[in-house]
């Protein structure tokens, strides 16, 4: 994890109206991504996850070079929800609410039983997190592990359900510094 380490340092921090958001390669694609972190990161989340699933699920829009680069490798199926309907057959959305933005997603292709991964870039509210594992529940896909690059060590929107995350890293953003635990 010595990149991502590495990468940390560098990270810019902004504010959102009071809430300090860590600007990252990983979370934001922005400063860019180097391929070396990129594939560091996605070798440790084959070796942290559960991978004995059908599919992959990832949330729009993060998630999705970290899920695409890990379905690549392990040949499992990836599942994007999304943050437009398409009005699929067996469409179902959900409501997420962050510190800083609430939104609407989609998800579609995954159906009662499925065996899942959900992979993401951040857990910090968990406010998505939360969302997207109450309506993977309610539609009957066992959600086998969750893993997620960075977590802000702090309370959780998802701490309020029955599901828990791994995270590679877990660091604090304060006063405009990061600090890896």
């Amino acid at each position: 994890m010595e990149k991502l380490i590495e990468s940390l340092s560098d990270a810019p921090i902004i504010d959102k109206d009071g809430y300090e958001y860590l600007v990252h390669p990983i979370s934001n694609g922005v400063p860019m991504l180097d391929p070396d972190l990129l594939r560091e990161v996605v070798v440790e989340v084959m070796q942290t996850a559960d991978l004995d699933v059908d599919k992959i699920v990832a949330p729009e829009a993060m998630g999705i070079h970290l899920a695409t680069a890990l379905s690549l490798q392990t040949d499992i199926p990836l599942v994007v929800i999304r943050k437009r309907p398409y009005g699929l057959e067996g469409e179902v959305s959900l409501h997420q609410q962050t510190g800083y933005s609430e939104s609407e997603m989609y998800i579609n292709d995954v159906e009662e039983g499925d065996r899942v991964l959900i992979v993401d870039d951040m857990l910090s509210t968990g406010g998505t997190l939360a969302a997207i594992c109450t309506a993977l529940d309610d539609i009957g896909a066992e959600i086998v592990d969750i893993v997620v690059v960075l977590r802000k060590v702090g309370d959780s929107a998802l701490d309020d359900t029955k599901f828990d995350a791994t995270s590679l890293l877990d660091i604090t953003v304060e006063d405009g510094d990061v600090t890896v635990h």
